[in-house]
């Protein structure tokens, strides 16, 4: 994702509505560019490790699926 990309990306609410909150939006872009790095480190170390690109990437896919909302089961927030 380039610069322009993730300026442009849009933070959606429970309604679908852009996060507007000049705050919140520097903290997720700055939550974003601190997970970008700490992928990039583990992705980096795994491959000079030996592991393959798929596999690290295959890893970090099933971390993400494991995620779990604080709020699941709220009224607005839908179950995965």
């Amino acid at each position: 994702m380039t610069d322009a990309q993730k300026d442009a990306f849009l933070w959606v609410d429970h309604e679908g509505n852009p996060v507007s909150c000049a705050e919140k939006v520097q903290i997720l872009r700055e939550n974003d560019a601190e997970l970008r790095q700490a992928l990039q480190d583990a992705f980096d170390d795994g491959v000079l490790m030996g592991v393959t690109p798929q596999a690290m990437l295959q890893t970090f896919q099933a971390m993400l699926s494991d995620l779990k909302s604080p709020f699941q089961g709220r009224a607005g927030e839908q179950s995965s």
